[in-house]
């Protein structure tokens, strides 16, 4: 009986890490994109991503986060769902919301007003594409933008937490070992 369950906590633990581990791999991963959007990569980029980049810095870090994570603003890698909105990676759709700006609307995960031009009424058209490429462009790149505080704090639980009920399981069957080490040694010196 002592075999067959430091067998079983000997492969159920492992088992249990690894499922775990590719259970909190497949929670990170950018979800699959709608066929046919701009984020498939099948679409032209509306401008230069590069040039939308040094854009971005300037003018929406401070709302949206420099990593495109979200702040006072939606988070934008990955791009936030909003209601009635098919695809928030249309090129059309991000150049009309920064073009025009966007009051929030009900169900919008931030109710925060998007001003036009995010307040820089210096922005051209195609700065305006450029920026809306920016953001495609990030959220075509695999792994999304970094996570956010709240996400990063439930993964470090989750994994220190495994780590301490492995140390603990490594314990258990050390201390199983030695315990019956020592009753073997006591018994031979009996006899």
């Amino acid at each position: 009986m002592r075999v067959t369950r430091g067998l079983l906590l000997a492969l159920g633990i492992p088992v249990f890490v690894v499922l775990t581990a590719m259970t909190t791999m497949a929670d990170s991963s950018p979800s699959p994109a709608p066929s046919g959007s701009a984020a498939t990569g099948s679409t032209a980029l509306p401008g230069d991503p590069s040039k939308g980049e040094t854009l971005y810095a300037q003018n929406c870090a401070t709302c949206h986060g420099a990593a495109l994570e979200g702040g006072i603003g939606p988070a934008l890698n990955p791009i936030e769902k909003l209601p009635n909105i098919a695809d928030p990676l249309s090129a059309a759709f991000l150049i009309d919301i920064i073009t025009n700006g966007r009051q929030p609307q009900p169900g919008d995960p931030k109710q925060v007003p998007m001003p036009k031009k995010g307040g820089n009424d210096n922005l051209t058209a195609q700065d305006v594409k450029d920026l809306a490429a920016f953001i495609i462009q990030s959220n075509r790149t695999p792994g999304g933008g970094a996570l956010s505080p709240g996400e990063l704090a439930k993964r470090t639980i989750l994994w220190v937490s495994i780590g301490i009920i492995a140390m603990v399981f490594i314990t258990y069957l050390l201390s199983t070992y030695n315990m019956r080490w020592i009753a073997r040694r006591a018994a031979a010196r009996r006899k």
